[in-house]
C-alpha cells in the first residue's frame, strides 16, 4: 500500500513540475480585454523576478499605457520601432522615481529576442529599469543586443511573451494619441499573477 502511494505521489509531482507550469504567467487587465503573459525566469531571472516583486506589491494597480510607438509616426533618420508602453511613470512618478533600478539582462545572455508580442523593460542606461515595461508589436530587431535603436548597444531586457491577447495589444496600439502619448491614457485596472 504505501509502495503504491509513494508511486502516485511522485507521479503527481513530476506531473506538477512539468515543463508546462514552470514558467508563471500574469495578467494584464484593461478596458480593452485581457493580456496573458508568459515569463522566462529561467533566461531573465531578475528581470522576472523585479517584474513579479512589483505585482505583488500591487504598483500595477491603476497603472497605464501611456505612449505608443507607429513606424509611419517616427523621423524618416531614426531606427523604426512599434510598441505599446506602460507603467506606473504617468499615475505614480513619485513612487516610480524611489524603485531602484535593476541589473540589465541582455539579449545577448538571455537568448529572448524582441518578437511580436514580446514583453520588456524600458530604461535609459543599463541597470535603471525599474516598473516601466513595453509589449513589442511586430519583430524589432533594434531592441536586441547590438540593435540600432540603443545607442549603447546594450538593447532592452525582454522577460516573457504574450500568450493571449495579442488583438488587445493591438486594439491599444491602435487607440488615439498625440505625439505618441495615448489621449485618454489607456488605465491598467490590475496586473494580476495566474
Amino acid at each position: 500500500m504505501f509502495k503504491r502511494w509513494m508511486i502516485l505521489f511522485l507521479f503527481g509531482l513530476c506531473a506538477c513540475t512539468s515543463s508546462k507550469n514552470q514558467n508563471p504567467h500574469v495578467l494584464i487587465e484593461t478596458k480593452f480585454g485581457d493580456i496573458e503573459v508568459e515569463l522566462y525566469p529561467k533566461q531573465a531571472p531578475i528581470s522576472v523576478a523585479a517584474f513579479l516583486s512589483y505585482i505583488d506589491s500591487g504598483y500595477y494597480n491603476n497603472a497605464t499605457f501611456y505612449r505608443v510607438l507607429r513606424d509611419d509616426e517616427q523621423p524618416t533618420n531614426a531606427p523604426k520601432s512599434e510598441l505599446i508602453q506602460g507603467g506606473i511613470w504617468q499615475t505614480n512618478y513619485k513612487l516610480a522615481a524611489t524603485i531602484p533600478g535593476i541589473a540589465h539582462e541582455s539579449t545577448k545572455q538571455t537568448g529572448i529576442q524582441h518578437k511580436d508580442g514580446t514583453i520588456s523593460l524600458a530604461r535609459s542606461t543599463p541597470g535603471t529599469a525599474n516598473t516601466e515595461f513595453f509589449i513589442c508589436v511586430g519583430d524589432q530587431p533594434g531592441f536586441d543586443y547590438g540593435g540600432a535603436n540603443n545607442p549603447d548597444g546594450q538593447g532592452y531586457a525582454a522577460f516573457g511573451s504574450i500568450v493571449k491577447g495579442m488583438s488587445v495589444v493591438k486594439s491599444i496600439y491602435n487607440a488615439p494619441e498625440t505625439d505618441g502619448t495615448f489621449d485618454p491614457l489607456i488605465y491598467i485596472n490590475k496586473i494580476k499573477r495566474l
